[in-house]
């Protein structure tokens, strides 16, 4: 089985979960409404004040920091429900969307000081990235590689472990010594998959360009970019269940009646 194949596999087998719990989709796409809710609200605020011909770039840089902080945040919290959700439904129970949130808010403290970390690593590879040269780029964004995998299980070790973010990264790197094949090429697939599907989005762009006039081609790229939306709420779905399973396997050996010994073993092999 191709890495293709295993993506269309797992993306399969993640969509029963997500069958059973369709409240799963909420904490993406709350997740989304909110971020695009706080972006408005914080450089709304600031425009509105200061008008953009007096645009202060320390004031704006204080912003932005601030709403990468938040964001960090909420991306987070609803990203430990969504997991706790899945883990509840991978061991035989029956979560509600209140039953997510009560776990991540039980989690609060944990949340918040990883968001602060996650997000102050970011920062300052970006500031470094963007006064690099060509080279410098390159190192950072294997740096930055080095430090997704390295963080991979940490939403469900912060979820079902509650450590601060230096043993959850700690715990993370560990739980990924023994899975980190699955991980990797699970990963890869499922992103093939959903890659795949947002270049599909491409097609009512192109019908409406083809077609000719301005209301056909507006027409088009709201289409898309509706479609991308929903391809992104299902992608950060399945790929939160997808990283519950192998979490769940990892640290406990148990394999969900979703999915199979097969998908989830050796994957060099599939």
């Amino acid at each position: 089985m191709g890495r293709f194949s295993r993506g269309w596999a797992l993306t399969k087998l993640s969509f029963n979960v997500i069958g059973k719990d369709k409240e799963i989709l909420l904490f993406p796409v709350i997740s989304g409404i909110a971020l695009i809710t706080m972006a408005a609200s914080f450089f709304g605020v600031y425009f509105l004040a200061f008008g953009l011909e007096n645009l202060n770039p320390y004031l704006l840089a204080v912003f932005f920091i601030a709403f990468y902080f938040i964001s960090a945040f909420v991306v987070v919290f609803f990203n430990v429900a969504l997991v706790s959700c899945a883990m509840l439904r991978l061991n035989g129970g029956d979560p509600t969307f209140s039953y997510g949130i009560k776990m991540a808010s039980g989690r609060l403290k944990y949340i918040v000081e990883w968001a602060l970390l996650s997000a102050t690593v970011g920062l300052v590879l970006q500031m470094i990235s963007s006064k690099s040269g060509i080279i410098g780029k390159i190192v950072v964004g294997l740096v930055g590689f080095a430090w997704s995998v390295a963080t991979y299980f940490v939403v469900p070790v912060i979820a079902f472990e509650q450590v601060g973010p230096i043993n959850a990264i700690k715990r993370s790197a560990s739980v990924l010594k023994g899975s980190w094949g699955e991980a990797m090429i699970s990963n890869l697939g499922i992103g093939l998959i959903f890659l795949a599907l947002g270049i599909v989005g491409l097609v009512p762009i192109i019908v409406g360009f083809v077609i000719g006039g301005s209301m056909v081609i507006i027409a088009g790229i709201i289409v898309a970019i509706v479609y991308w939306l929903c391809i992104a709420v299902l992608a950060t779905a399945v790929s939160g269940v997808l990283l519950t399973a192998l979490y769940r396997y990892a640290t406990t050996g148990k394999i969900s009646e979703y999915y199979s010994e097969q998908v989830l073993k050796n994957p060099w092999n599939l």
